[in-house]
């Protein structure tokens, strides 16, 4: 059978497959039944001596396929033109006889053997008889041929095994599926990823692995082959590195197209494509031909959400260089991976060009900064409060967090790294560790908490990792920027001794990290995909053709912002209407034109519009015909960045307004920590804050407090909804105390009056 009805079978099932719950995902995920392929699943994790030594089954598509994605059909029980043969030829059968025998047959552990080997399992089996004894059961007339069958098994002319044709058949037609098994075994097969690129796989490739920390060098050496190549393409991670390496192309007289995932810039204008090509990494092509690849920032292969896309570059990039830049940490397992594909891999390992030391004494005050100094923090409300106390101060600051856009980010680089421009602090997220040059001098940890999705896609507060604080301490000294030898250091005394033991640690080594989650062969698992079950669940009720749905269920939206998820179900609901997003359509949902944000509620709202316009230009190139206005879109958008821009150069006069504006005995930034020390440092960590130091008086809670605690790592949430109810008993036991010494009151006032 074809793939093709191998996998129109499947959309019978496709609502099934669209809600995608918890359960139905993970069984998506070990079945490995899907069409989903290479695109969202799949990513490299550690090496295969490794997986060997763990017990890791190198035979893994062995294991059959978790079949709760099978849902049967509902089957007509009409009577055939034979209906009244078989009892004109036999005799009238018993119900209760009839039950007897199927239920022996049920019983027969050979019977079900023999089902398994046609794609029934155990459930499938048990879901089978059941459908299967309910239409015998039930049926007024049965078909000549079966009843006959059963005919002849009650009168002791026939066997119970007899009925099995039978029964595959009406299991057949409530699970249509089983038709095309082995075709499904054959596309999900996913033992050997190498094997899913055989352009790559027809040459012979030469790997170069350019290995070192932050400002060593060893991007520059990669792009510089790739400029002398007559062909080449980059694989970045941030649409920021694409644009540097476009422009920095075209400036060197190397004609180089961009392509990200909402956007296309040919530099030819008859929109030829260029010899090169700068992409981020989930864009680029596995099918052209190309004599230089540069991937960069090799180690986010680790990413459990977006690893995939480094482990296809890797494995299936036609061209006869690929040069792999990253941590060392990342050499053996790139070495252990090129094995699987019969390719070498030659390591260039390079050293930091300018020193950084880690000073001896922490900031501990605002008014302790200098210029060149760059605060990190994890945290927005940080962000805007620190902003709002450096100006206090009278000083000017840049601000740059993940959520602004490219352009505002570049703009607030440019205001911070500019000599004559009086901003000489820059507050910024580590937003700041790719893509962005910046003269930094000294890096100050504002806090060494992170949350962080882990490998069961739950988001967690823990330290910053030895890599991740390397990653941001090494913008500090740049050897492009007036600063050549940078500094390092913490906010709070109490962080810093933490900060040096983190950054003394080696980083481990890739092939470690997953070891425990290898679920397909040898070092492969699959990615975390709950972005994808949580858009799948959004539009789970729409009527979308199963490939509308994937994409729609692929894009790139931050599920954090209600307006993007609403835009994004508007989006699709519009979509599956099959009628045209305009931008008619579009200015009227996002109620362009806007205007220059006058509090931090309103900049958030703009970003918000600024990732929905995003969304659209993104689904403008899978669907041309139903986001048509893809040009006019990008207009505005650019046009929302400028005002953006203006939001934040006026940052700190925004949080005043919303400062103002709040209602009386809140506090507007309730998330942020205020300054001190940080919830890592050993006092905090080990026993749990005092209610007079964080102002709990009694029985009263303060809910901002709490959620902070919670958000902080300092109280878990049960812990928390402890907390409240022994807060809540004890309220209530002094409510109770004051109404009774409020009746002896007033009992002993009514023995006074007489």
């Amino acid at each position: 059978m074809s793939i093709n009805r191998c996998m129109l079978l499947f959309s019978r099932v496709q609502h099934r497959i669209c809600a995608i719950s918890v359960r139905n995902t993970n069984a998506l995920v070990d079945s490995r039944c899907v069409h989903f392929g290479s695109i969202t699943l799949l990513k490299g994790s550690l090496s295969g001596s490794v997986s060997t030594r763990q017990g890791v089954s190198s035979n893994s598509s062995s294991r059959p396929p978790d079949t709760s994605l099978f849902v049967p059909l509902s089957i007509k029980s009409d009577v055939g033109s034979d209906g009244a043969v078989g009892a004109e030829l036999t005799q009238p059968l018993d119900k209760n006889e009839l039950l007897k025998m199927l239920n022996k047959f049920y019983k027969r552990k050979e019977m079900q053997k023999i089902a398994a080997d046609q794609g029934l399992d155990a459930r499938l089996f048990h879901q089978a008889f059941i459908s299967f004894r309910k239409y015998v059961l039930e049926i007024s007339m049965l078909s000549a041929d079966l009843h006959i069958i059963f005919n002849d098994i009650c009168c002791g002319a026939g066997h119970i095994d007899d009925l099995y044709p039978y029964f595959m058949r009406h299991a057949k037609q409530i699970f249509p599926m089983l038709d095309c098994m082995e075709d499904l075994r054959k596309i999900s097969d996913l033992r050997v990823p190498a094997n899913w690129y055989p352009e790559a796989r027809a040459i012979q490739r030469k790997v170069i692995f350019h290995a070192g920390p932050t400002n060593s060098g060893k991007t520059h050496h990669a792009i510089q082959r790739y400029l002398a190549a007559k062909s080449g393409v980059y694989c970045g991670p941030l649409k920021l590195l694409a644009h540097e390496i476009f422009e920095k192309s075209n400036k060197a007289g190397v004609p180089c197209d961009l392509v990200t995932g909402e956007e296309r810039t040919f530099v030819d204008e008859e929109g030829r494509q260029a010899e090169h090509v700068a992409c981020t990494i989930e864009m680029c092509s596995v099918t052209t031909p190309y004599e230089v690849a540069v991937i960069d920032e090799i180690q986010m292969i680790r990413d459990i959400s977006r690893g995939w896309a480094w482990t296809r570059a890797l494995l299936g990039l036609c061209a006869e260089e690929i040069h792999v830049c990253g941590e060392p940490a990342a050499i053996n397992f790139v070495t252990e991976l090129m094995y699987t594909t019969g390719e070498e891999v030659e390591v260039r390992n390079y050293k930091r060009l300018t020193p950084f030391s880690i000073l001896d004494h922490a900031v501990e005050s605002l008014d302790n900064l200098r210029p060149g100094d760059c605060i990190v923090c994890f945290s927005k409300n940080d962000i805007y409060s620190i902003s709002r106390q450096i100006e206090i101060r009278g000083l000017e600051c840049a601000v740059i967090y993940g959520s602004l856009p490219p352009g505002t980010k570049l703009s607030q680089a440019k205001k911070f790294n500019d000599p004559e421009d009086p901003c000489k602090i820059l507050v910024a997220t580590d937003a700041i560790g790719m893509g962005l040059n910046l003269s930094i001098k000294r890096i100050i940890f504002n806090s060494l908490v992170k949350p962080n999705i882990n490998e069961k896609g739950e988001k967690e507060l823990d330290t910053i990792s030895t890599s991740q604080a390397l990653q941001i301490a090494g913008r500090a000294g740049r050897f492009s920027s007036i600063f050549k030898e940078g500094e390092v250091t913490t906010m709070h005394r109490d962080d810093l001794p933490i900060l040096k033991e983190i950054l003394s640690r080696t980083v481990d080594a890739i092939e470690d990290i997953f070891v425990s989650l290898s679920q397909v062969d040898g070092m492969y698992f699959v990615c975390n995909i709950d972005d994808f079950k949580f858009l799948a669940d959004m539009i789970q009720h729409i009527p979308l053709n199963l490939r509308s749905r994937y994409v729609f269920c692929t894009a790139p939206i931050n599920k954090k912002q209600p307006f993007v998820c609403t835009s994004f179900l508007k989006f699709a609901r519009q979509f599956s209407r099959d009628e045209p997003l305009t931008f008619d359509w579009v200015c009227r949902h996002v109620s362009w034109p806007l205007v220059p944000p006058k509090n931090i509620k309103d900049l958030v709202h703009l970003e918000a519009v600024h990732d929905v316009l995003d969304l659209y230009l993104w689904l403008s190139y899978r669907f041309m015909d139903m986001f048509p206005d893809a040009n006019r879109i990008r207009e505005i958008q650019q046009e929302l960045d400028s005002i953006i821009q203006v939001g934040v150069r006026n940052i700190t006069r925004l949080i005043r307004a919303t400062e103002t504006n709040a209602p009386p005995g809140t506090n507007p930034l309730s998330n942020q920590r205020r300054l001190g020390p940080s919830p890592v440092s050993p006092r905090r960590v080990r026993g749990a804050p005092k209610a007079q130091d964080s102002g709990v008086e009694g029985s009263q809670l303060d809910k901002s407090l709490g959620s902070r605690l919670v958000q902080e790592g300092l109280l878990t949430p049960d812990l928390l909804r402890q907390l409240q109810k022994e807060w809540s008993k004890v309220h209530r036991q002094e409510e109770g105390v004051k109404l009774v010494a409020g009746n002896n009151k007033t009992k002993g006032n009514k023995k006074k009056k007489k």
